[in-house]
């Protein structure tokens, strides 16, 4: 009788740690991890390029459905050019001091720029899925003389941008 209780003791003991997990799957866990990560790279990839917003610059209005992208960003306001987020030049007047022309040939600007380029060019020798292509997103007030605009687009052709986008702020549907 004793040797019956303790082999029903014995086999339910074992069923019962056959329910229990007694190491992880680290398979499992990884793979999980890894689909998390694509989908919140994917996530962060496709949003649009944001665009830093300041009193001199009021961009001109369009009823564009492009969305911008992310390229080099060159800004030009009233009183500087920005590349990216640094300031690359000040303007005297709304216009390039003559010590910084080389002809049309903005040189702070042009030095700014190249940096740029290598990095992009840099980034996309070892990533196939970046590859530089040779855009730039010009952001600009709408009262930016055209001469202006000019030798910005000038300086920044001699640095291999050749496709330019110009950033807009989008009509509203019922708006103006």
């Amino acid at each position: 009788m004793r040797f019956r209780k303790a082999l029903a003791r014995k086999k339910r003991k074992e069923r019962e740690a056959a329910g229990e997990i007694k190491e992880l799957n680290i398979t499992a866990m990884m793979d999980m991890m890894t689909i998390l990560l694509v989908f919140l790279l994917k996530s962060f990839a496709s949003s649009s390029a944001s665009v830093t917003a300041s009193d001199d610059i009021r961009p001109p209005v369009s009823s564009t459905r492009a969305s911008p992208k992310d390229t080099v960003t060159v800004t030009i306001t009233p009183k500087n050019i920005l590349v990216g987020e640094k300031e690359a030049l000040r303007l005297e007047n709304g216009q390039v001091p003559a010590a910084q022309l080389q002809g049309r040939l903005v040189v702070p600007l042009d030095a700014a720029l190249k940096k740029e380029v290598e990095k992009l060019k840099y980034i996309a020798d070892r990533n196939p899925a970046a590859p530089f292509n040779k855009e730039l997103s010009v952001i600009g007030d709408k009262k930016v003389p055209y001469d202006l605009l000019l030798t910005v687009l000038y300086t920044a052709g001699q640095n291999e941008l050749e496709n330019y986008r110009f950033v807009v702020l989008k009509k509203e549907e019922g708006g103006e």
